[in-house]
């Protein structure tokens, strides 16, 4: 995945990894920024009501001001792959 581009973002290094999904260092192309890029796991993504859950989670998530909650930036699909773009 380092090297590669997910919707604008360019993935630049692992950070971590989760039951949901692989979390990465990214550089936003488009908005010249450093970002994390939380990229879904397979078998999430193979759950039907995954990618409406997900989009729930984030528009309630992106509706919360708080110094200890990242700011997501954007949700989206390219290539099958599903990720949410947020604050590092």
């Amino acid at each position: 995945m380092i090297g590669q581009t997910l919707g604008h973002c360019r993935v630049v290094a692992k950070i971590g990894e989760g039951g949901m999904g692989v979390v990465y260092r990214a550089y936003d192309e488009r908005l010249h920024r450093d970002v994390a890029l939380k990229v879904v796991n397979k078998d999430v993504r193979l759950d039907p009501s995954s990618g409406e859950n997900l989009l729930r989670e984030a528009r309630a998530s992106s509706a919360l001001t708080h110094p200890n909650i990242c700011t997501i930036y954007e949700v989206g699909e390219t290539n099958g792959e599903l990720y949410i773009v947020m604050e590092l």
